[in-house]
């Protein structure tokens, strides 16, 4: 069983590059979890992920190092660092990215009891929408952390919902998120707010904003989404 102890080691090692554990939860019998560090199954699964921009110094002089035509450098350097805490540690890195896709948003949503906002992102109570799951470690023993219970949706109390109410091409509503709308928007010549300081929608969150990313990493962030 991964006790405490060994929980506080993988979370001091996660550190180091500015990530944290994101919660965790042992798989039920009746789950079919994907394999662990060899073919048999996973037994448990810790999440790990940011709080902030705590990992960006560490990503840009990591990235000071590689070619400048590396492609996803941000999911490059993820992978190498979770990668090599999953190898000290005996456990399987997986990525939000792999193909076929591991359904990290519903095991987010269990590890720490969090629910979507309007932007579908994850609210969470201290962060609010200003963090993210970079990877997560599959491991072939349990983990005595018990599974999280919801915690408050701040979403439910926010009346106003200025998340619904800033873009300039209202690409978030009731029938999800207008994709190509955003994209043309981002990429046309009114779209230097949103390129140069991240989403407006999700800017106008009132939650977390201590935690907000500085407008360079959004811009980052905006970039590749934009592909540009």
């Amino acid at each position: 069983m991964i006790a405490r102890r060994r929980a506080d080691e993988i979370a001091a090692a996660l550190s180091a590059d500015g990530l944290i554990l994101r919660g965790g939860f042992n798989f039920a019998t009746s789950e079919t979890p994907p394999h662990g560090p060899s073919v048999a199954p996973a037994k448990s699964v810790l999440l790990v992920g940011q709080a902030g921009a705590a990992p960006w110094p560490h990503f840009l002089r990591w990235r000071d190092r590689q070619p400048q035509t590396i492609a996803n450098p941000l999911d490059t350097w993820s992978r190498e660092v979770i990668g090599a805490v999953a190898e000290k540690f005996g456990a399987r890195a997986v990525s939000p990215s792999d193909r076929p896709y591991l359904p990290f948003q519903q095991w987010a949503m269990r590890a720490e009891g969090l629910r979507p906002s309007p932007l579908g992102i994850l609210m969470h109570p201290q962060y609010g929408l200003w963090h993210a799951y970079r990877g997560a470690l599959l491991f072939e023993d349990e983990i005595a952390a018990p599974e999280a219970h919801a915690s408050i949706h701040l979403c439910d109390a926010c009346v106003a919902k200025p998340c619904l109410k800033s873009c300039p091409v209202d690409a978030y509503s009731a029938d999800g998120f207008a994709h190509q709308a955003c994209l043309a928007h981002v990429r046309g010549s009114k779209g230097e707010p949103c390129r140069g300081g991240g989403c407006l929608d999700r800017n106008a969150c009132p939650y977390g904003t201590a935690h907000r990313y500085p407008p360079e990493v959004q811009a980052f962030h905006m970039t590749a989404f934009a592909g540009l």
